[in-house]
């Protein structure tokens, strides 16, 4: 199944340019297994819903996408922009039956340790096929697993297969970062 994906990061200013630790992994992304993607950025609230309802609303290709990486910051299953904290639930709510069909991935800037309540219920609200994201705090960014993951969810269909095949090539590496998918 060919893939398209969305990436939205959290960057602290969006004026003042910063250089992008994702930016290369999406290159990769493309060069390697042919994976087309766009890349936002956001600094705040305000325009995480700019850019998100751009994307909803807007952006007449949006049915092609069938994941969205998110890189936040964030703990306790919440993403933090601007010192402020946001659920799940709140972001399950925005997207509200709007995501059918689509794999929500996290980076590891946000750990992702989510009970099966929390997990059923973002599920159920948005409409997504599944999400995914890590529970161990590592000091690398999880871009290698994240490239991976990406690329099998290219090739299989069955979210399952999908994770199979992601321990069968990188157990060591998958474990030590806690890679979960919720669905």
């Amino acid at each position: 199944m060919a893939s398209n994906l969305f990436c939205l990061e959290y960057v602290k200013e969006l004026q003042v340019p910063s250089r992008s630790l994702i930016l290369p992994a999406l290159e990769n992304l493309t060069m390697r297994y042919g994976i087309t993607n766009v890349y936002q950025v956001c600094d705040d609230l305000e325009s995480l819903e700019e850019r998100l309802g751009n994307l909803l609303y807007e952006d007449r290709n949006f049915k092609d996408y069938q994941l969205l990486y998110f890189v936040f910051e964030g703990k306790n299953n919440q993403i933090v922009l601007d010192n402020f904290y946001y659920s799940l639930e709140e972001i399950a709510e925005f997207f509200e039956g709007k995501l059918k069909g689509k794999i929500i991935h996290f980076a590891n800037t946000m750990l992702l340790d989510l009970e099966e309540e929390t997990f059923q219920y973002f599920l159920d609200v948005t409409g997504a096929k599944a999400l995914s994201g890590y529970v161990n705090p590592v000091p690398i960014l999880s871009t290698v697993l994240d490239n991976l993951f990406f690329s099998l969810c290219q090739e299989y269909d069955d979210v399952v297969d999908v994770v199979e095949e992601l321990f069968e090539k990188q157990y060591n590496l998958a474990k030590s970062m806690g890679f979960r998918l919720y669905y």
